[in-house]
């Protein structure tokens, strides 16, 4: 059973061990994210979190958290920003991820905390949660759905596993293809596990 604690004191809110809406906002808050996305991705996180198991310890959390922080510019942004760039013009039409329609590369950009993907993410994961994301892609970017989203993304690909380990490279790699960020999810992970207490 993990101490939560140390946790709740590192962020200035009521030490009594049980994690929750209040707590999660806070630590948002602390990694990045304005007053009211930290309220919405810590009512999202109270929902999810536990049943998805990344409450189960510390590591899984920090490892979480760390990656998600990443991607999202400190939960900034929950839209990748579109020039487009040239590495943003080879979205268009890449089947793996199954932009096949003209347009689907700006359609089915990077979006919500772990900045899902490409058309075939956008109705993998919308099935799985219960939303049409591909008639509606947008939807991602809101702040609750998309933690959700990061959540079911972490189950499928295996990733508490790797964090109960405290492999960020593995970790890494299976979100981001590559290791494209490495140092700065590393620093974020160190930093998340100060403010945990591990």
């Amino acid at each position: 059973m993990t101490d939560w604690k140390p946790l709740q004191r590192n962020l200035g809110v009521t030490a009594d061990g049980i994690v929750g809406r209040g707590t999660l906002r806070a630590l948002f808050q602390r990694l990045g994210a304005d007053t009211g996305r930290a309220v919405e991705l810590g009512i999202s996180a109270n929902v999810h979190f536990r049943s998805y198991g990344i409450l189960d310890n510390g590591l899984r959390l920090a490892h979480f958290l760390a990656q998600v922080a990443h991607e999202s510019g400190g939960f900034r942004y929950m839209e990748e920003i579109w020039g487009p760039t040239e590495a943003q013009k080879r979205y268009e039409g890449r089947k793996d991820l199954g932009n096949i329609v003209k347009g689907d590369g700006s359609l089915f950009r990077g979006r919500g905390p772990i900045q899902i993907t490409g058309r075939a993410n956008y109705e993998e994961y919308g099935n799985a949660i219960g939303l049409w994301l591909t008639d509606k892609p947008t939807l991602a970017a809101i702040p609750a759905i998309g933690l959700h989203i990061a959540c079911e993304y972490w189950k499928r690909k295996g990733l508490n596993a790797w964090a109960d380990a405290d492999d960020v490279l593995t970790i890494t790699k299976k979100i981001n293809g590559g290791v494209n960020g490495l140092a700065d999810r590393q620093s974020r992970l160190a930093i998340i596990k100060g403010v945990i207490g591990i």
